[in-house]
């Protein structure tokens, strides 16, 4: 499920402050990057027997080199994800969220995106 409108799409940033501000809002990189893109996800526990849900942000290097850690990224629409043990991660528009779920994902969303719009002003 895509998560719109929250200010994050087309959001361009240099990738130390990026990776910086990501880990303050749990959302880790770790093995998920090549040399033009990184994925960045959030999880979220659920009450659900063999299901956790993710927040993942993606995004792709306008220049420079992930590996090397001088690439400027430019962030994609951020996604909710459910994944089920042991299929994997599903993002498709048909898949149900729960509301309050959906929620969450928004606001914790919105919170990283007042951070990085801050990065604007410096």
């Amino acid at each position: 499920m895509k998560l719109e409108n929250l200010g994050i799409e087309d959001t361009v940033v240099d990738l130390k402050p990026l990776d910086h501000i990501m880990g303050k809002h749990a959302f880790i990189r770790a093995g998920q990057w090549d040399y033009e893109r990184v994925t960045y996800d959030y999880k979220i526990g659920s009450n659900e027997t063999n299901v956790t849900y993710y927040i993942r942000v993606q995004g792709y290097a306008l220049e420079g080199d992930v590996d090397r850690k001088d690439a400027v990224i430019k962030l994609l629409t951020p996604l909710l994800g459910k994944h089920y043990y042991p299929h994997g991660i599903e993002y498709g528009e048909e898949e149900n969220f729960p509301e309050n779920l959906v929620e969450r994902a928004r606001k914790i969303l919105q919170s990283l995106s007042e951070e990085l719009q801050s990065l604007k002003g410096e």
